[in-house]
């Protein structure tokens, strides 16, 4: 895509969507590093039925380490991969307690060091909490960005790099949103619905499937 199709696909999307926010449920910065620690291999939909109950409970890390392990687990049980995301999450948040004083860093370098997050994860809370113009790059944008050609790439960091180097303003701090949503909800991995994609043509899919299928 060149300068002006990007800019193009991206204000088709904030005028389809102005105010993109993340599906996660949380209510501080702590709990949004949890939702988001949960979530590598879940749904955000399975995630936030998991975490209401738990994040009435727990706000700070030292209520999550006051719950424990074992009750931590009562509460995600439901999720995939719950028993070592437990045992991240304890671990986390004695580090916030031990290291940051219970607050959630505002770094990436610090919140990689925390157990159970890596860059994808500090990404999000640094773009979600802290309002910064990082690109966290999931399964559904390393699709977009490669399938429509917005931003090709071998691996996450690779798309990555290419979003940071070619979203302009005024698009850069939502762009992470819309385009988690869109491979969400329309550039969907084995079905893509083209027929409503309202940025199809400036897509470089060969395969687009412009017309409805019946029955749908």
């Amino acid at each position: 895509m060149t300068k002006d199709q990007i800019f193009e696909f991206f204000r088709l999307l904030a005028e389809d969507n102005p105010d993109p926010q993340t599906e996660l449920e949380f209510g501080n910065a702590y709990q949004l590093v949890v939702a988001v620690a949960l979530s590598a291999q879940a749904t955000d939909v399975g995630v936030n039925k998991a975490t209401r109950a738990l994040f009435a409970k727990v706000e700070t890390p030292q209520q999550m380490l006051d719950l424990g392990e074992d009750g931590l687990k009562e509460h995600i049980k439901t999720i995939g991969l719950f028993n070592s995301k437990a045992k991240n999450v304890i671990a986390l948040s004695q580090l916030l307690v031990d290291d940051y004083g219970g607050e959630v860093p505002g770094t990436r370098e610090d919140l990689v060091r925390l157990p159970g997050v890596g860059r994808k994860t500090a990404n999000v809370v640094l773009n979600c909490w802290f309002g910064q113009e990082t690109f966290a790059v999931d399964t559904h944008i390393f699709r977009v960005g490669n399938r429509t050609g917005l931003a090709k790439g071998k691996t996450p960091e690779q798309v990555e790099a290419k979003l940071e180097k070619r979203v302009p303003q005024p698009f850069r701090l939502g762009a992470h949103h819309w385009l988690i949503l869109h491979g969400r909800y329309v550039c969907k991995a084995r079905t893509p619905e083209c027929w409503r994609c309202k940025v199809a043509g400036l897509c470089s899919f060969r395969k687009k499937v412009l017309e409805k299928p019946k029955g749908r």
